[in-house]
């Protein structure tokens, strides 16, 4: 029964540093830097907690020669427990130019390769039938969709990057709490305050509805200083407390780390998440009042 819970609650992965990683979930995110970009990130949740879940993300998004639209990728892979998923997503977004602002509509397909090493597991009744078969490379098809406002120092963003809640195992599973992909709903939002030459303070959240799990929280306040290195809190609710810290090898290259601390009982088992992150941006180009020298993917 836990083992289920668990897995309902953490079907899609956490990232702390989500800001950075924005496309994995909102599809109108594409072409948000007005250059390529790529992102890559690995986080090891709960080190040392058995079974604990491991993801990698690859995204890449650009604007098309029309500018008004935007195509991307992504590539997740996440493993916790005997569940693996290897999520392979293409992204296009169209943008509506206003004279400080843009509204971009983003839609997301792709598929998700679910795979679970059931016999390896110990169910409490024998014979159970939900396990006396493992499940390799099922493929769960998804659609999704996203839209984004931004300005110059502020953006806020909906999305639900997977709409059809697939069924995970055959047949009838009255144990299970949840036998199907859960439609998640995010919503992102975040902005920059000018403190002095050198310092720009940039609050962001992230919040996460999910049917049949507590709503997810996470607040963050991160600092750029001499725009060139990152350091930052964050707290996700009832859940963990982190650091976050980047820094800037020049316009283009990007190195992040981020540790979360968790409050809840699984602390007394683990020693804390880790998350790295590098970030490429190439031919970065800034065009108009909506994309100065502050507003880039390496900061929304």
């Amino acid at each position: 029964m836990s083992l289920s819970y668990q897995g309902y609650a953490q079907q899609d992965p956490m990232f702390t540093q989500y800001m950075f990683n924005t496309l994995s979930i909102n599809p109108a995110y594409a072409g948000i830097a007005d250059a390529m970009s790529v992102t890559a990130i690995h986080r090891s949740q709960w080190v040392g907690f058995d079974g604990a879940p491991t993801t990698q993300t690859l995204t890449l998004h650009t604007p098309l020669r029309k500018e008004s639209i935007s195509v991307g990728g992504t590539i997740v892979n996440d493993q916790h427990g005997p569940v693996k998923q290897i999520g392979i997503y293409g992204d296009v977004s169209y943008r509506i130019f206003f004279d400080k602002s843009r509204l971009a509509f983003g839609l997301k397909g792709g598929m998700n390769m679910f795979s679970a090493n059931l016999l390896d597991l110990n169910p409490t009744t024998d014979g159970d039938q939900a396990f006396a078969a493992n499940i390799n490379g099922k493929i769960l098809p998804n659609v999704g969709f996203g839209m984004m406002w931004y300005s110059k120092r502020t953006y806020a963003g909906f999305s639900v990057p997977k709409l059809l809640e697939n069924a995970l195992l055959d047949g009838e599973l009255p144990d299970f709490r949840s036998n199907s992909e859960s439609r998640h709903f995010f919503v992102i939002a975040g902005t920059i305050f000018p403190i002095s030459n050198y310092v720009q303070f940039k609050p962001s959240a992230l919040i996460k509805v999910v049917n049949g799990a507590p709503p997810g929280f996470d607040v963050t306040a991160n600092f750029l200083f001499y725009e060139k290195f990152w350091a930052g809190a964050m707290y996700r609710w009832q859940d963990a407390v982190g650091v976050l810290l980047q820094y800037e090898f020049n316009n283009k290259f990007r190195l992040g780390y981020a540790f979360d601390y968790t409050l809840s009982d699984i602390s007394k088992y683990s020693n804390g998440s880790h998350e790295i992150m590098l970030g490429l941006d190439i031919g970065r180009k800034w065009a108009g009042d909506v994309s100065p020298r502050f507003f880039s993917t390496r900061y929304f």
